[in-house]
């Protein structure tokens, strides 16, 4: 029954995601001609981008920032976690779905919508989407001051998304929204892709996996900066620590914010996430499943604002 097309389709991409079909590669290598040298023949005998390489997932990236979403400068230090668009944007659509849940069915877009990524990352990445997509405002925390720098500098070289995105230092690793948001700000939206891994060894060895999955390659002491530094992937606890913090955080915070929401990767988390949430008794909490290629993921998403809060807020920001 499925045509052609529809084989092409990756349908487990949100609807609006703009890489839902096949790479246009003759479009993005025109975008980046560097590119070019990275196209090698898939399983199928046909064109593809030689996934196993960091550079050609580099360029591959880059051309997509810059053939869909205009952005002309993205360059970031090598050891700096490189993220795949197509799956950060989802986050970004299935966001901007809650947010309509609540509006009626509409998308709340422009400056009036704040969102605050949490640990940001060298490359600025979810915020260059959310600007993009739909004209939000950014607010972007990291806890290394390099990445912060480096985002800062990829924002003020595009025209586009300067003066839409300003990112905060968190001088405290241990703090997530302390020291970030001040008492009186209003924010929209958090989001926030954790470190998923408790330590050095499960980063090696999920980057093992990684490479073995899109090469066939056996590798014995693997880079980790195929993925990032190690404050971008591993944290005391790993991501179930984390979000733990965030959560018992969250609370301080309950009537700053209008949606608090992290990814989750792994599902074997959930059971204590949904516990914690429970305990500081948040009003209502959302799953949104997620995935991108074999990966599942989902988002959680929380908030403490009761109905007539919820209505307030909407008619006095939105």
């Amino acid at each position: 029954m499925s045509s052609e097309k529809n084989q092409k389709v990756k349908s487990r991409l949100h609807p609006r995601n703009k890489n839902r079909e096949k790479y246009d590669l003759s479009a993005l290598t025109a975008s980046n001609p560097e590119l070019k040298n990275y196209i090698i023949p898939n399983k199928s005998g046909e064109e593809s981008v030689d996934f196993s390489n960091p550079v050609a997932v580099r360029l591959l990236n880059k051309a997509l920032l810059n053939h869909y979403y205009g952005i002309k400068y993205w360059e970031f230090p090598d050891e700096n976690l490189c993220p795949p668009i197509p799956g950060r944007a989802d986050y970004i659509h299935h966001i901007a779905d809650l947010l309509s849940e609540s509006n009626f069915g509409r998308i709340p877009t422009g400056n009036k919508i704040t969102c605050l990524d949490v640990g940001t990352g060298a490359s600025c990445i979810y915020p260059i989407i959310g600007v993009t997509a739909y004209d939000w405002k950014f607010i972007g925390s990291d806890i290394d001051p390099k990445s912060i720098a480096s985002a800062q500098h990829i924002v003020n070289s595009n025209a586009s998304i300067k003066d839409k995105i300003e990112c905060r230092l968190q001088k405290n690793p241990k703090d997530v929204f302390f020291g970030i948001i001040s008492k009186e700000e209003k924010i929209d939206l958090t989001i926030c892709n954790p470190p998923f891994h408790a330590s050095v060894e499960e980063a090696q060895e999920g980057t093992r996996r990684k490479i073995k999955n899109l090469s066939g390659k056996k590798v014995k002491t693997p880079e980790l900066n195929f993925a990032g530094i190690s404050h971008e992937l591993i944290c005391d606890g790993g991501e179930y620590k984390f979000i733990e913090n965030m959560i018992r955080e969250s609370e301080k915070f309950s009537k700053n914010c209008y949606w608090f929401s992290t990814l989750v990767s792994k599902q074997s988390n959930l059971k204590g996430i949904y516990k914690s949430l429970e305990k500081i008794e948040a009003h209502q909490i959302k799953t949104i499943p997620m995935g991108t290629g074999n990966k599942s993921s989902r988002i959680v998403a929380w908030t403490f604002l009761s109905k007539l809060e919820q209505k307030e807020w909407r008619e006095t920001r939105w």
